[in-house]
């Protein structure tokens, strides 16, 4: 972006805003995204107004195509300029959260291509593949990284997660589902519970966790306490 900045640079909880003054009445926005301290993308966006007397619109901007900026910009921009850039600098840090997120957790495992390993050292690459790649199965998200489901397959049961993001400017979930449906094949499983429909559990001490730690955090304390949590579900279904 050309121009030379103006005296308006601030920093968020984890991301820079630089705003430039442009030829004429334009007006440049640069958001410097980080995560875990490192930086990642850079985004721009340009605000322009043919005179003091009309609104400001957004002419050009580097944003991902499945972020709402149109509606933000007509959400803000015309009533609070700040509030516009303040709420799209919130929108961006949030995607670029979620999205590492994921990327730190899954990125390694073999049953996903990933373009980029640009934001993890070779070392975290290998350990979260040695440690937990063979217990990824699928994996889905949205664009927005708003809606993830994996499976964990490593066990006696197969794991289903689901999470969604109700608001963009979300790091943590607001919805968490994790079922564990018991293989046909468990020692624990008698003939005649193979031969009738398997009926999943809810985990809910996942679910809790997901809702309140990151996700590299929540997936590392549902791998540990998952042989326990099985255990106990398959004694209460003896018992029953």
């Amino acid at each position: 972006m050309i121009g030379e900045p103006v005296m308006l640079v601030w920093a968020g909880v984890h991301c820079v805003t630089v705003i430039y003054c442009l030829d004429g009445a334009r007006i440049g926005i640069q958001y410097e995204t980080f995560f875990a301290g490192e930086p990642c993308e850079i985004y721009h966006c340009v605000l322009e107004s043919k005179s003091f007397l009309e609104k400001m619109t957004v002419t050009e901007h580097t944003l991902p195509f499945f972020l709402p900026i149109r509606e933000v910009e007509t959400d803000h921009l015309s009533s609070n300029a700040i509030r516009f850039i303040d709420h799209l600098e919130e929108i961006l840090q949030s995607y670029i959260d979620r999205r590492e997120q994921v990327s730190i957790r899954f990125r390694s495992c073999s049953q996903i291509s990933w373009t980029s390993l640009r934001y993890l050292s070779l070392f975290r690459v290998r350990l979260i593949k040695e440690l937990y790649g063979n217990q990824i199965g699928e994996l889905f998200y949205s664009l927005p990284y708003t809606l993830i489901e994996f499976t964990l397959e490593d066990f006696e049961c197969k794991v289903t997660v689901s999470i969604r993001y109700s608001d963009l400017i979300l790091t943590l979930p607001s919805q968490a589902r994790v079922l564990a449906w018991p293989l046909r094949s468990a020692k624990r499983i008698s003939a005649a519970d193979r031969r009738a429909q398997p009926v999943p559990s809810r985990l809910s001490y996942a679910e809790n966790a997901l809702k309140t730690l990151s996700l590299p955090e929540a997936y590392a304390e549902i791998v540990l306490e998952l042989p326990r949590a099985l255990k106990q579900m398959f004694y209460s279904q003896e018992s029953d």
